[in-house]
């Protein structure tokens, strides 16, 4: 007997072209109805073109219409906001007190690490005037569109990557707006971004405490915070910074991550500290989080992320990220 779970099963077998996510993934289904041998399906029009729509109705129709007793399907399309659809059981940002700790790599590994254990994924780029996401996934494709929405970029592993960068002509061309026009842009990056299921999305802060890293905590449901840095003086100061914010904001802090935490010479067997005694257990003290992970300084990570190729990195690290960082998330439920 046909049920509408049925049904819902067979729709992820429907893959919206260019997108590479079914229609099950993109949550455009609204409505499935059963009568004697009739099925009629509800569809969200959202970030669908006229030409993707009704290829996606005939592979609906030929899909469902194979089905023991079904003699007649129809569909029909609603519209709805991308945010209305957008279903994201976990929101985490990555932040830190300043620049240059990282915290693009350490976004990337996260989403990296979640996506290998099985979990559907986004990265959301909110550094707009430095915008790294897309060169670290090798993406340079723009977005597909439509009037009502703007759909992620796929990486090759399926992470789905929104950045300012995908939408401007040239990559290497900057950015050069105000506070107000940058904090409109991310809040776009929520409501008008067709996100559809997914289980993580990643959000890449950018550095500090002023008006973008707010407007993300404003604007989004954060789940929790992680909190990245570098072994050097000045760290603790950097640090409470923000943990600070996150406790205004009462968002959760997650974790810690050291970066850049040592450099391993294999030769020697031998970890260099080249900037500074590791405080990594001393900063998970002060933000009272666990240590998610030290990462160390590593010419292969470096070679990948210039080639684009970060999801191909096969440190163990990567695995103890995610793990780590799932258990968190699960505890925090």
């Amino acid at each position: 007997m046909l049920s509408e779970e049925k049904i819902q099963e067979e729709l992820k077998q429907v893959i919206v072209p260019g997108v590479k996510r079914s229609v099950w993934d993109m949550n455009l289904i609204r409505e499935v109805s059963i009568s004697e041998e009739e099925i009629r399906i509800n569809l969200a029009s959202t970030g669908l073109v006229e030409a993707a729509q009704n290829w996606v109705e005939a592979k609906v129709k030929d899909l469902l219409e194979k089905l023991p007793g079904v003699k007649k399907v129809q569909v029909s399309y609603v519209n709805a906001k991308p945010e209305d659809l957008n279903s994201i059981r976990h929101i985490i940002a990555v932040m830190s007190g300043k620049g240059g700790v990282g915290k693009s790599v350490v976004s990337s590994l996260v989403a990296v690490a979640l996506k290998r254990l099985g979990y559907e994924v986004g990265i959301l780029d909110a550094d707009i005037t430095g915008p790294s996401i897309p060169k670290m996934f090798g993406i340079a494709e723009q977005p597909h569109f439509s009037e009502n929405a703007l759909l992620p970029v796929p990486t090759r592993s399926g992470i789905e990557i929104m950045s300012i960068n995908l939408l401007l002509p040239n990559e290497d061309e900057a950015v050069i707006w105000r506070g107000p026009l940058i904090g409109n842009t991310i809040k776009q990056f929520g409501t008008e971004v067709l996100w559809g299921r997914l289980d993580y999305l990643i959000i890449d802060l950018p550095p500090g405490t002023a008006d973008a890293p707010l407007t993300v905590m404003q604007s989004f449901p954060i789940s929790g915070v992680i909190i990245v840095f570098t072994p050097q003086d000045l760290v603790e100061m950097i640090v409470k910074k923000a943990i600070n914010m996150a406790k205004k904001m009462n968002k959760p802090i997650l974790g810690v991550v050291e970066n850049m935490s040592y450099l391993y010479i294999p030769e020697l067997e031998r970890k260099i500290e080249i900037f500074g005694q590791s405080r990594a257990e001393e900063m998970a003290k002060i933000a009272d989080a666990p240590l998610i992970a030290q990462i160390p300084i590593d010419p292969e990570l470096v070679k990948i992320c210039d080639k684009g190729e970060i999801e191909r990195y096969a440190n163990g690290l990567v695995t103890g990220i995610g793990e780590a960082l799932s258990k968190v998330v699960a505890l925090k439920k």
